[in-house]
């Protein structure tokens, strides 16, 4: 699979992003703007973004999330850094920004500000809530998955459980970037800016979407999802010889029927009880310890050859670290080397697309901090 590595090659090519951002939910929208080819420089206070430094489980968003963007060091709390900031931005097509609320408007970098003197900007905000009765509430990725419905949803009856990533904080950022796509095909028409705001709250409703529909049509609360009566009869995860696990979905009769030929077991398709799959969801305990006690004598590697040339849906239960060996991410070109701020190597995820056959790839190494100040700030003299 090719990349596409040079910046005029790429749909944004052109597009210049001033971004304000912390974390994963801001960083991600700038992200994504720059593997599609806008310049996107990041501002960061002196000492540089504290998410460079995260411990633990946030050990890894800087390098995920920020690659492709310039950094320059302003200390926007001063008069002076905010004063090259409001510069800046007259040089820029969009602002994204992720703080608490309230803040940006505080240093006067806000929306109805800037957009006074650059009525063309887009101006993007990630919150954790649109306006309303909770917009001016602090929110993590943890708090509206609880308030949301995801967290119900994921966990067993009574202990609900947040995902195992940060899906909101992805999501938000991802339709951050999708409003500024909009915004900049209405700025073609209307030759004007506007604000875009995306809010995790909003996103993880958003994401629960389909349980509220379905409590809508129903009348019936929907249970969390590993107490929910399966549509299907086999679609689930089974324990194989030497305890390797394995999800099995034969969501139809031919493959329930194939799935049984790959087991050795074709009687199980005359079974009256199994003639169909409305029939073997009624008997589902009976059938999953039935498949079970034989799958347990199965190795994984010997099995999955055969369910995939059997069309059958199956899948191991992977670990991250399991991933970055990935034969289908290696060889389609999904994740690839990137030089880190600290001179070494690491390999990154490249957005999940192509675009007429290529990926947005990597073009730069990791930023160091404010390594592109003087490259950035120069500039902006030279034109003033």
């Amino acid at each position: 699979m090719k990349t596409m590595t040079t910046e005029s090659s790429l749909p944004l090519a052109g597009i210049r992003v001033l971004e304000f951002t912390h974390m994963v939910m801001g960083p991600t929208c700038g992200m994504i703007l720059a593997d599609l080819g806008a310049e996107v420089i990041k501002v960061e206070p002196p000492g540089g973004d504290k998410t460079r430094t995260l411990p633990g489980l946030g050990i890894g968003f800087f390098r995920s999330f920020n690659r492709n963007k310039k950094s320059v060091v302003l200390d926007i709390t001063s008069p002076a850094g905010r004063e090259t900031a409001v510069e800046l931005i007259g040089t820029c097509d969009v602002v994204l920004e992720n703080f608490r609320p309230g803040l940006m408007t505080d240093l006067g970098l806000d929306y109805e500000t800037l957009a006074s003197k650059h009525p063309r900007l887009i101006y993007v905000s990630h919150k954790g809530f649109l306006p309303g009765p909770y917009e001016k509430r602090l929110a993590l990725d943890e708090v509206v998955q609880m308030m949301g419905g995801l967290s119900y949803m994921t966990g067993p009856v009574g202990r609900p459980l947040r995902a195992g990533t940060s899906v909101n904080d992805i999501m938000g950022g991802m339709f951050g970037a999708i409003g500024v796509l909009a915004a900049l095909r209405e700025r073609e028409r209307t030759g004007h800016g506007q604000e875009v705001q995306s809010a995790l709250f909003e996103n993880c409703v958003f994401l629960s979407s389909q349980h509220m529909q379905q409590y809508l049509m129903t009348g019936e609360a929907p249970p969390p999802m590993p107490a929910r009566v399966s549509a299907w009869s086999v679609y689930d995860i089974f324990t194989l010889a030497e305890g390797a696990q394995l999800f099995i979905g034969a969501v139809s009769d031919k493959q329930f029927n194939a799935l049984c030929r790959v087991l050795g077991r074709p009687d199980l398709i005359d079974r009256a009880e199994y003639r169909d799959n409305a029939a073997r969801v009624a008997v589902r305990p009976q059938l999953l310890a039935e498949l079970g006690a034989i799958l347990a004598t199965h190795r994984i590697d010997e099995l999955t050859p055969q369910l995939e040339a059997a069309g059958i849906p199956y899948a191991p239960v992977s670990r991250p670290e399991q991933l970055v060996n990935d034969p289908h991410l290696r060889q389609s070109g999904g994740l690839v080397p990137m030089q880190t701020d600290d001179g070494s190597s690491t390999d990154v995820v490249l957005l999940p697309l192509t675009m007429g056959g290529r990926r947005p790839g990597v073009r730069m190494p990791l930023p160091k901090v404010g390594e592109h100040t003087d490259e950035i700030l120069s500039a902006l003299k030279a034109t003033a």
